[in-house]
């Protein structure tokens, strides 16, 4: 069941097939804006929750320094995890880098690290997204793990060793979720048609609502493929 509120807090659903938390001496290290991209602080409309699918980002990645904690197995292995919760906005734009940040801790490192297993990912996602949205970024994490949480995920290997398309696997995630509908889910597949990520639409009071217009949808007949990894 797909949690509506935020005052229900449900045990976390894992998704890593097991996840060993590194233990670490100091703070990680801030993600300063890109010069390229603006710093836009607009009204919030709603929110994206985007779970990427581990798996496929990991699949050309086992020996990249850069993605090590995700990909290189010691960490450990992973199937959905939290790409981020983005605030969204009316129209086109939506906020981002909305202010400087400052080092994360260790220990809040260390408590979301199964949920989002890279510093650096953590560090950019609260940086570029969560500084729109709240003043800590432990209310920002403790609000995404919430979220992330909530989600009941349908069975990937049994999805993937069948034919599918964008529109089973939207019904498989609606089946599993109560109070969620197919036109709440976007997709993101690549262009061999392997699966990237699932982001649901959400709205101001985190519940689940349809996704906006300018929000493309892949067509419901698409083939989807889910790679399970080596």
């Amino acid at each position: 069941m797909l949690i509506l509120s935020l005052l229900a807090i449900t045990p976390a659903h894992a998704q890593a097939y097991q996840c060993r938390a590194p233990v670490l001496t100091q703070p990680a290290a801030p993600v300063s804006k890109p010069a390229k991209e603006p710093r836009r602080i607009t009204p919030v409309s709603g929110y994206t929750l985007a779970i990427s699918w581990s798996p496929e980002y990991c699949r050309l990645r086992k020996d990249s320094r850069r993605d090590k904690s995700q990909c290189g197995g010691d960490d450990g292995s992973f199937g959905f995890i939290l790409h981020g919760l983005w605030p969204d906005a009316q129209g086109n734009s939506y906020p981002q880098w909305c202010r400087a940040t400052k080092p994360l801790s260790p220990a809040l490192v260390r408590r979301n690290f199964c949920m989002m297993p890279s510093i650096r990912l953590m560090a950019k996602e609260w940086a570029k997204h969560g500084t729109c949205m709240t003043q800590r970024p432990e209310t920002y994490f403790r609000i995404s793990k919430i979220m992330f949480d909530a989600v009941e995920f349908p069975n990937m290997d049994r999805l993937s060793r069948k034919p599918l398309t964008v529109e089973g696997l939207r019904s498989a995630f609606v089946a599993a979720n109560e109070g969620l509908g197919a036109d709440m889910i976007r997709l993101k597949v690549n262009r061999r048609g392997w699966l990237e990520e699932v982001r649901l639409c959400l709205g101001k009071s985190f519940r689940p609502q349809r996704c906006p217009g300018n929000m493309r949808a892949l067509k419901g007949d698409k083939p989807v493929k889910i790679w399970r990894g080596a």
